[in-house]
């Protein structure tokens, strides 16, 4: 069990570290193209190479895609308890507790414990979060018109696509399965290497809190995902993987969004840091669990 827990997260800590080491040996990393690449195209790619041929049926899908819809929305009311509780702005705990990195770090971990089987599942759960942190997300951190950025996501128009080949039983043309396969194919090493160099350039001030919140935030969250795929009868494997998903670290584009509204950007720094750090301790264990 040691050997395949380690064989599931040392691609996770070998990508994640190349760009942590990178940055702090002084090397330049267009991280704002790279993440317009992933974010644009990587992305998109990946929906698309991952669900067209998937062995996923609509109403699977689309089940999978309301229980990550209710687990997050039951995390924002959590959200108001937790920020009382910790004497905090409910607007700067509420992004941290709803949008956790299900891609960075989700995806890889997804598919090196589960495989291609798997995988599909945690593409469904990393849209979902998608689409709702830059719709609602945006619209906290008063970023423009949430819809615009919405109709501008690459992203929705890949889950539209997916889900009408999905419905209709259609499969990709040869030519464009081959061209989203290649271009998919570099998305998570560079989600991973994009969280390193993300971390290496988060200044951290107070460990204390990041640990405290994300020991709370933990198992709020699998227990939030475990009632829920409970109450819609998920598959189990799709309950395993909701519930993992849910349970990474509060994502880096929290950080950001913190930072351009300036709601503490500090404090959940030290949320994303913290947690992502754990997140080596705890993940494991909870894979244990599942696996």
């Amino acid at each position: 069990m040691l050997i395949e827990l380690f064989a599931v997260m040392a691609p996770v800590l070998a990508g994640a570290g190349l760009g942590f080491l990178w940055v702090r040996r002084g090397h330049p990393y267009p991280i704002e193209f790279v993440t317009r690449l992933v974010f644009n195209i990587g992305t998109p790619s990946l929906v698309l190479a991952s669900l067209a041929g998937a062995s996923i049926d609509a109403h699977t899908f689309g089940k999978t895609m309301l229980a990550t819809a209710s687990v997050i929305s039951l995390m924002g009311a959590i959200s108001f308890g937790v920020a009382r509780l910790l004497r905090r702005d409910w607007r700067v705990i509420i992004a941290p507790m709803m949008y956790p990195n299900t891609g960075n770090m989700g995806l890889p971990v997804v598919l090196y414990a589960f495989g291609s089987a798997g995988f599909v599942y945690g593409i469904t759960v990393m849209v979902t979060v998608s689409l709702f942190q830059f719709t609602i997300g945006a619209m906290l951190s008063s970023r423009g018109n949430p819809l615009k950025t919405l109709v501008k996501t690459p992203t929705v128009y890949a889950i539209l696509i997916a889900m009408t080949l999905l419905l209709t039983d259609t499969p990709l043309p040869g030519w464009l399965a081959n061209i989203v396969d290649l271009m998919s194919g570099f998305t998570v090493p560079l989600m991973l290497i994009t969280l390193g160099v993300s971390l290496a350039s988060i200044q951290v001030k107070n460990l204390r809190s990041g640990v405290g919140f994300s020991l709370l935030r933990i198992p709020l969250a699998a227990g939030a995902a475990w009632l829920v795929a409970s109450l819609l009868g998920l598959p189990e494997l799709a309950r395993n993987i909701l519930i993992l998903q849910m349970c990474m670290p509060v994502a880096v584009f929290n950080y950001l969004f913190a930072q351009r509204a300036q709601r503490e950007p500090v404090y959940v720094a030290s949320l994303v840091f913290c947690s992502t750090l754990l997140a080596v301790f705890y993940l494991p264990a909870l894979l244990a669990f599942m696996m």
